[in-house]
């Protein structure tokens, strides 16, 4: 993908506030600031939409507190790329609902991609979420402009007949009640294409790490290049190996974004046959690892 030059100030792509800035989808979803602007002049080599948690039904408008559990994400995705001219924008949604079928936070997902095309041109863009933002940035990954997926303790709820659906290849068809229905668990064909990394608590109480399992094994058979790590004993917060946790992602989303050589085992939890690449161990100082 092009790389699009920052404009001088008055433009509207550096990150700076501004008309374009404000800019709004009919619901109220808007992009926030850039983390970090970039150097004036620098070209976009890519662009971080962070995607907060929500909760399952609200028609409320966004959580600030949600917001800023995501500001130690989003500033060392900053840190780590403003100098290789990665912006990170953090997704402000519409309402804080997911809300059934409706999926409105993959909606408001989709259309911040729409908007980072339009302010920034041909880059790539990284989808990275925690909770049901992860599940929103699985979803809406389906854009050509996204490259990449990071989901952090994913939401995937399952009720009695996802259940059942999970365990069907995606899109399988059944015959029922006369006529041909399709069985469909959560969708993962939109992932076709895409680098995509899965890291989940052992211990998350929250959100089933089993689930996330579950939704990288089927995937992995729709895409290669997924992966899965488990953070063990930690919780979904993902605090206890909070340092690890910040390394993977940084190591994960400018490899995606940059085309540059991953860490080692990220390269082998991509490379390596379930269920071995998606219960790969995040193991301790995996970022002081990376510095020596």
């Amino acid at each position: 993908m092009g790389q699009q030059a920052v404009p001088a100030p008055g433009g509207h792509t550096d990150g700076r506030d501004g008309a374009a800035h404000t800019l709004r989808d009919e619901r109220g979803t808007r992009l926030g600031r850039a983390v970090l602007p970039l150097v004036e002049g620098a070209a976009v080599a890519g662009v971080v939409l962070v995607l907060p948690p929500g909760e399952p039904v609200s028609t409320r408008g966004p959580s600030r507190l949600a917001a800023l559990r995501m500001l130690p994400l989003a500033r060392s995705l900053a840190r780590a790329g403003t100098a290789e001219g990665v912006l990170v924008h953090p997704v402000r949604y519409g309402t804080r609902g997911w809300n059934g079928a409706d999926a409105t936070l993959a909606a408001d997902a989709a259309w911040a991609v729409r908007e980072v095309v339009r302010r920034y041109g041909d880059v790539p863009v990284c989808l990275a979420g925690h909770g049901m933002g992860g599940r929103a940035a699985l979803r809406a990954a389906g854009h050509p402009a996204v490259n990449s997926v990071l989901a952090m303790a994913p939401w995937l709820p399952e009720s009695e007949r996802e259940r059942e659906q999970a365990r069907e290849p995606d899109g399988e068809r059944s015959r029922g009640g006369g006529r041909d229905t399709v069985r469909q668990g959560e969708p993962v064909r939109q992932l076709v294409g895409r680098q995509v990394l899965i890291m989940h608590g052992t211990d998350d109480a929250r959100t089933d790490p089993e689930l996330s399992y579950r939704l990288a094994e089927r995937a992995k058979k729709a895409n290669r290049d997924t992966c899965r790590f488990e953070v063990h004993s930690d919780g979904h917060a993902l605090r206890q190996h909070h340092a690890e946790v910040l390394a993977l992602a940084s190591d994960f989303v400018l490899g995606a974004l940059l085309s540059r050589a991953y860490s080692r085992p990220v390269t082998d939890a991509l490379a390596a046959p379930p269920p071995l690449g998606l219960r790969m161990p995040l193991a301790a100082g995996f970022g002081r690892s990376l510095r020596r």
